[in-house]
């Protein structure tokens, strides 16, 4: 194998799908080879996120600093991922219009798990 294949490659994919299914209820909505590579769609909480077999074209980080999903009980979901073996670098954050916790997935994404304190919805949009 290449280093992108093994980087990128089946075994990669394979462990962030186990990863975003396990953690946050994902649901594969989408799994088949497209232009010679696999792509995974899983759906979580009305967001699409896509997973490809390849090395991505930039190696610059580009745009996105962090993905946010949002819960109503954050506690519960903390409590969750550290039953299946997540180590969390800092506690949950207590911020006054919400709380949160930053985790980086196994395919690198940074990822702000929150939840909207009353009042606090202006701020998150909804």
């Amino acid at each position: 194998m290449t280093k992108n294949v093994t980087r990128y490659g089946q075994s990669r994919v394979e462990q962030a799908v186990h990863f975003y299914r396990t953690m946050f209820g994902g649901r594969v909505v989408y799994d088949a080879q497209l232009v010679g590579q696999r792509n995974v769609r899983l759906e979580i909480g009305g967001l699409a996120l896509h997973l490809y077999a390849q090395a991505p074209r930039n190696a610059d980080r580009g745009l996105v600093h962090h993905l946010g999903i949002r819960t109503d009980d954050l506690d519960g979901l903390v409590t969750h991922m550290k039953a299946h073996g997540a180590v969390f670098r800092k506690e949950i954050t207590d911020d006054p219009a919400f709380r949160y916790v930053m985790y980086e997935a196994p395919d690198g994404i940074l990822l702000e798990l929150y939840q909207v304190k009353p009042g606090g919805e202006w701020m998150v949009g909804s």
